[in-house]
């Protein structure tokens, strides 16, 4: 914990910006320059997710004259009330808009509108942020208890024990 705690904590002196009631779960990587990464109020960053603000590439041709000072660099912003699944990377110049989710494994390559469902690699739109509230009511799991209570009933709709 401490240890998330520090990263978070020193990417934030760096300049990453991440707006209140924002949850960040597991070990973050916010990448060289966490400078280049806005995160909106109200978000999900999950485990093992990985920010990639520059294209580490270049460095294969950069002995070469013509391209000694190529280097691409790019800025990440995800909008508000946003949730970002296990292990997805966020490459550079990507804007995820405000109410979407990426799903987990995800490589986002390029920007999404506000209210999308992204996944996939490379990402690409699902379905509306509308069509997956429709659809998760549809397939929710009937359990309104929590706690030692949660365990057992969960074991019981999905073992029948």
């Amino acid at each position: 914990m401490f240890y998330k705690e520090a990263k978070i904590k020193k990417a934030k002196k760096e300049g990453l910006i991440v707006g209140e009631k924002t949850r960040i779960l597991g070990i973050p990587h916010f990448g060289s320059e966490p400078y280049l990464i806005r995160i909106g109020k109200r978000c999900t960053i999950t485990s093992g997710v990985k920010f990639i603000t520059h294209d580490g590439g270049t460095w294969v041709f950069r002995e070469w004259s013509e391209y000694k000072d190529v280097k691409k660099y790019g800025k990440i912003q995800i909008g508000d009330n946003c949730f970002i699944g296990v292990n997805s990377i966020i490459m550079p110049n990507v804007v995820i808009g405000d109410n979407s989710i990426i799903g987990a494994g995800s490589i986002v390559t390029k920007s999404f509108p506000n209210n999308s469902v992204v996944a996939g690699v490379p990402a690409k739109f699902i379905m509306s942020l509308e069509e997956y509230m429709e659809k998760s009511k549809l397939h929710a799991t009937p359990i309104k208890i929590n706690g030692p209570a949660k365990k057992q009933k969960l074991i019981e709709i999905f073992w029948g024990e």
